[in-house]
């Protein structure tokens, strides 16, 4: 079984100067982004990319049984958003922003096609990917290698319902000490039974990398509790008064667009997801009963449905 290479790229903007074990490049370094690098074709230079990005609290190994599979057809690479995973902490917490992770994401894409020519470029963003996604497509001349052909939008769209943002800032930030991984799981469980049905070792394995260990033992979350400061200070007008903005970035993609959405989430409405299929890129959407917000991408059916959307020809793609 194949694993990904970790490998590092030097971001805008200082990292946090604290001794958190994340701000790794030090006091007066570049700040850097971490993403895990996946290829079976056995070709380094594919020039085929395929780039996913995780939602808020994760990091980039939520992507491990889907890059697998892709990895046989594209260089699959998955970053850890700023702040997340192994990449370094931000020095100013109000700076963990979309703005900012998409700045990251372009310097991510030119170390890319420096090393080997982009020629094909598709995205799956879950949750906060997705948004991420919808700002580098829905902005004509942003310096991309090359546009992006196909998207993935992960339970995620121009609206994002206020009751998915409450529920979701009533544990995000809180980074308590654990005593293993099994107990940091189950823990975790409690505010994600929502992602739907996994088997315990699935859901094992999603967690294997949520979580660091601590100098003093055990284990703590993975990523900087201050990612929660800019997340708290929005408001429901804030937000509401933001829908107009993302709304004319996702009618401005180009590239052929699947929507998918747990069927039971409370962040993407039907009514927002049935929007999306009418306007812009004019997303084909696949549900997913039993589950919420957001898919894992790590059942069976969800892994074949965007190898596929990735993988067919043109003119096996639904318009």
């Amino acid at each position: 079984m194949i694993e990904p290479r970790l490998n590092y790229v030097s971001c805008p903007g200082p990292a946090s100067s604290d001794t958190g074990p994340m701000a790794r490049a030090g006091q007066g370094e570049a700040r850097r982004m971490a993403y895990w690098e996946w290829n079976a074709t056995g070709n380094p230079q594919h020039p085929h990319v395929v780039v996913c990005v995780h939602g808020l609290s994760r990091q980039g190994r939520d992507f491990d049984v889907l890059a697998r599979v892709l990895s046989a057809h594209a260089r699959v690479i998955c970053p850890d958003v700023a702040g997340r995973g192994h990449s370094d902490w931000l020095a100013e917490p109000l700076a963990y922003q979309i703005p900012v992770y998409a700045a990251d994401m372009l310097a991510l894409l030119a170390q890319l096609h420096h090393q080997a020519p982009v020629q094909t470029l598709d995205w799956v963003g879950t949750s906060m990917g997705g948004l991420i996604g919808m700002v580098l497509c829905g902005q004509p001349g942003l310096p991309l290698p090359v546009p992006v052909r196909r998207l993935v939008l992960n339970d995620v769209g121009p609206v994002i319902e206020w009751q998915a943002l409450a529920r979701i800032g009533q544990y995000l930030g809180k980074a308590p000490r654990f005593d293993s991984l099994e107990q940091a799981a189950e823990s975790l469980w409690s505010v994600s039974s929502h992602f739907g049905p996994h088997t315990p070792a699935q859901w094992l394995a999603l967690c294997q990398h949520m979580v660091r260990a601590l100098p003093e033992g055990g284990v703590t979350l993975h990523y900087d509790p201050a990612i929660a400061t800019a997340f708290a200070s929005l408001s429901q007008e804030a937000a509401q008064a933001g829908e107009a903005q993302l709304w004319q970035l996702y009618d401005q993609i180009t590239a052929q667009t699947l929507l998918l959405r747990g069927a039971q989430s409370d962040l993407l409405s039907p009514h927002t997801a049935a929007a999306m299929g009418q306007r812009g890129p004019r997303a084909r959407l696949m549900e997913w009963p039993g589950v919420g917000h957001a898919p894992t991408l790590v059942a069976p059916e969800q892994v074949a449905a965007v190898a596929a959307f990735l993988t067919e020809t043109p003119s096996k793609v639904p318009a």
